[in-house]
């Protein structure tokens, strides 16, 4: 059965995938400072992101992300391409991609729509307005839209 945060029983998993230690640290205080109700896993690279999505290694018992939010320039492999696997993998296609990314480049966030991401939101340089971006994320992919089952 598809539900809406409110109806489940347990929080959320959220994938983040993002290289950048201070922009973990950012997700992960605003998440705890406004109580949101995930249960966040982050990877720092591309390949490692599809592992985790694959459940391929050390994540054979990772839960299945509900939600990947994913930068583009990571290392490894660019968040482009992790797009496009997630997206051509009959398993994988089906969970929302958000691509948040510093990138304002066009030709970025049109490959990204081109690629299939659900959303694309340009990453926020201050503390403020990167709090109110993710408290918008939650509110709008944790609480008003319908995910898919596991």
């Amino acid at each position: 059965m598809v539900s809406t945060l409110s109806e489940r029983q347990e929080p959320l998993t959220v994938l983040l995938v993002e290289d950048n230690a201070a922009d973990i640290m950012l997700m992960e205080e605003v998440i705890a400072d406004f109580g949101i109700d995930v249960n966040l896993h982050v990877v720092t690279d591309g390949v490692t992101a599809i592992d985790y999505l694959k459940q391929l290694g050390e994540y054979s018992d990772g839960p299945r992300p509900n939600l990947v939010i994913l930068d583009l320039n990571l290392p490894k492999k660019h968040g482009l391409e992790v797009l496009a696997e997630i997206k051509d993998d009959h398993s994988l296609k089906q969970i929302p991609v958000l691509v948040m990314s510093t990138s304002s480049s066009p030709q970025d966030v049109a490959r990204s729509y081109q690629l299939h991401a659900n959303c694309s939101v340009r990453k926020p340089h201050d503390l403020e307005t990167f709090s109110r971006v993710v408290k918008a994320i939650d509110h709008y992919w944790l609480e008003i839209a319908t995910l898919p089952p596991n």
